[in-house]
C-alpha cells in the first residue's frame, strides 16, 4: 500500500533526481533540512514552499508545483526578472513611502493581490476561508475562483470588502448566466474571466508524480473527473443542472462573449490571460475594463515566453484607457516594483499564498503577505520612489 510518508519520499527522491520543476524545488533533496518551524521565522516568502511540500501529500504539492511539457514556461516567468535592472536614484526624501494604489474608485493599501486559485481544501481544511481572513487583516484584494472550495457568499462575510469573483463560463449559457449572478448578488464588485486555460494542459510534473506515487483520487474526488462531475461538488455550482456542461472554457468561444457578459451583470469585467498587444486592443474593442496579464503560471501554455515580457506591449496598446494588471513568478519586492515600472496598475500572486496556506494557515498567509509589502516598499526607498505614482519606467533598464 503507498503511504502518504511513503509517496512523499518518493517524490522527493524524483525531485532529488532532477523532475524537472525549476527554481521552484531546488534543493529538494535537503527539504526537510533548515525547515522553518513558524511562519514569523520566514525570511522571504520562498522559505514556505519547503514547509508546504514537507506538509502536503505529494500529488497535491505537484499540483501547485507543476507547469506544462517541460516546465520551461513557468521557469521563464522567474528568469525574466533577471533581465530588468533598477536605475535607482539617490537624495529623494523617502521616509514616508505610499504603496496604495485606486481601482475603479476603490483604494488599496497595496497594489498585491491574491489571484484566484481554485480547490483550496487541497491545501488547508477551512481552505478560501483561511485565505480571505489573511487577505482582509491585511488589507489586500482576493479573486475568489469558480473552482473554490468555499462559497462566495461565505468569503465575502469574512473580507472587509467584498472580494473579487472569477469566472470560468462553461458551455452552458445558462449556468454561466447563474453563477454570475450569483456572484454579483454576494456583491462582487469585479468578475474576472479567465481566457488561457484551454483543455489538455500537458502537465508533465504532475502527471510523473502521480504516475511514480500513486493514489486513489477518487478518495478524495468522488465520482471521476469528468467535468460535470468536478463541477457539481463546488459550491458556485450548487443547485444548477449541470447535465449538459463538458468543460469550463469553451474551444468556440470568441470575443463576442464580452458583450454577452456585460449584458448579465454590473460587475466590470477584467479578462485574465492576455499576453499579447493585439488581443488586449480587440479586449478594449470589446467592452474590457481592464486586463491581468497572464500565462496561467506556465500551466496552460508552452509559449516560453514570461508575463513580465508580455506586460510592455500590454501597457502601450491599453495606452492607459484601462487598469492593467499582471501575474506569473512573482516572488521579490523587486519583482513587483518593475512590473509597476512597466505601468501595471496591480500585480497578482498564487504560489507563494498557497505555499504559505500549506505551511502556517492564515498565519502563515498574512506572514507572507507582510513580507511581500516590507520588500517592496524597502526597494521603492533604496531606489528613490516615495509612491507608487512616482514608479516610473525611468527606473528600468534592460
Amino acid at each position: 500500500m503507498i503511504t502518504h510518508e511513503h509517496g512523499r519520499r518518493r517524490f522527493l527522491q524524483m525531485l532529488a533526481g532532477g523532475l524537472g520543476l525549476g527554481s521552484f524545488v531546488k534543493g529538494a533533496a535537503h527539504a526537510e533540512e533548515d525547515l522553518i518551524t513558524a511562519a514569523d521565522q520566514a525570511v522571504n516568502v520562498l522559505e514556505f514552499e519547503a514547509v508546504a511540500r514537507k506538509n502536503l501529500p505529494p500529488w497535491h504539492y505537484a499540483y501547485i508545483a507543476t507547469g506544462v511539457t517541460d516546465d520551461s514556461t513557468l521557469q521563464a516567468n522567474r528568469d525574466a526578472f533577471g533581465r530588468y535592472q533598477l536605475h535607482t536614484r539617490r537624495l529623494v526624501d523617502v521616509s514616508k513611502v505610499d504603496t496604495s494604489v485606486k481601482l475603479f474608485g476603490e483604494v488599496w493599501e497595496t497594489p498585491i493581490m491574491l489571484a484566484p486559485v481554485g480547490s483550496q481544501r487541497a491545501f488547508h481544511p477551512e481552505a478560501e476561508l483561511v485565505t480571505a481572513r489573511a487577505a482582509a487583516a491585511q488589507k489586500h484584494n482576493f479573486i475568489v475562483s469558480t473552482h473554490s472550495s468555499t462559497s462566495i457568499e461565505d468569503v465575502n462575510k469574512v473580507m472587509e470588502r467584498p472580494a473579487w469573483f472569477q469566472l470560468y463560463p462553461t458551455d452552458d449559457w445558462n449556468v454561466t448566466g447563474a453563477v454570475v449572478k450569483r456572484a454579483e448578488k454576494a456583491g462582487c464588485p469585479v468578475m474576472v474571466l479567465t481566457v488561457d486555460s484551454q483543455n489538455g494542459a500537458l502537465r508533465d510534473t504532475l502527471f510523473k508524480v502521480r504516475r511514480s506515487a500513486p493514489v486513489k483520487c477518487t478518495d478524495c474526488h468522488i465520482g471521476g473527473f469528468a467535468y460535470n462531475n468536478v463541477a457539481s461538488r463546488r459550491p458556485m455550482f450548487a443547485g444548477l443542472d449541470l447535465s449538459k456542461v463538458t468543460t469550463q472554457l469553451p474551444l468556440n468561444m470568441t470575443w463576442d462573449v464580452l458583450p454577452r457578459l456585460k449584458e448579465l451583470t454590473t460587475m466590470k469585467l477584467l479578462i485574465k490571460g492576455i499576453v499579447t498587444k493585439e488581443d488586449a486592443a480587440l479586449a478594449l474593442q470589446n467592452g474590457a475594463d481592464g486586463i491581468i496579464v497572464s500565462n496561467h503560471g506556465g500551466r496552460s501554455e508552452d509559449s516560453k515566453r514570461a508575463s513580465i515580457d508580455c506586460l510592455p506591449d500590454v501597457i502601450a496598446a491599453v495606452n492607459g484607457k484601462v487598469p492593467v494588471l499582471v501575474d506569473g513568478g512573482f516572488r521579490r519586492g523587486t519583482d513587483f516594483f518593475k512590473a509597476l515600472a512597466m505601468g501595471a496598475t496591480a500585480v497578482c500572486i498564487g504560489r507563494p499564498y498557497l505555499w504559505a496556506l500549506a505551511a502556517f494557515g492564515q498565519t502563515g498567509v498574512e506572514t507572507m503577505l507582510t513580507l511581500l509589502r516590507k520588500e517592496l516598499q524597502i526597494d521603492m526607498r533604496q531606489a528613490g520612489a516615495a509612491s507608487i505614482a512616482q514608479i516610473t519606467p525611468d527606473f528600468l533598464v534592460r
